[in-house]
């Protein structure tokens, strides 16, 4: 399944991004695609997240060499994304088939997570990053990064 963003322009649906536009592209003339519509909840708000998530990850360094199995252990970008999420309290337990709990970062797809509780989710996460990784800064300070990084884009 793939999501895309539309924007109503006079009467017609056009790609709000890129990957809108490609998805598209893609399509040959008369093929029928199914799509389920729903209002999104805030595109700029999510694309704020990001930016802030963005800005967080090029700005952590984890402490020391990291080696698995001999082998160097990279960042990633998505591993980072979901463990902000769990540390700002937004996740669900789960139990695998060691018998080990896992926590899982609860899904911030436009479907299933509200404008409320996205908010929520920001705030909780702009928090985890000044604690842990951006501890010079204040909020003013992250707020302005992340709005002048928006002003690029």
């Amino acid at each position: 399944m793939t999501e895309i963003v539309l924007m109503k322009v006079s009467n017609i649906l056009v790609p709000h991004d890129e990957a809108a536009a490609a998805f598209i592209q893609k399509m040959k003339a008369g093929e029928l695609t199914h799509a389920d519509f729903k209002r999104v909840r805030n595109y700029k708000f999510h694309k704020k997240y990001f930016a802030l998530l963005d800005f967080a990850f090029e700005q952590w360094e984890p402490s020391g060499q990291l080696t698995y199995q001999g082998m160097p252990v990279a960042k990633n970008k998505e591993r980072f994304r979901k463990d902000l999420i769990i540390l700002a309290g937004f996740y669900e337990s789960t139990v695998n088939i060691r018998s080990e709990v896992r926590l899982e970062a609860k899904s911030i797809s436009f479907a299933v997570m509200d404008e409320i509780e996205f908010e929520r989710l920001y705030n909780a996460t702009v928090d985890v990053i000044l604690r842990r990784i951006l501890t010079r800064y204040t909020r003013q300070d992250l707020d302005n990064v992340i709005n002048q990084l928006l002003a690029f884009t």
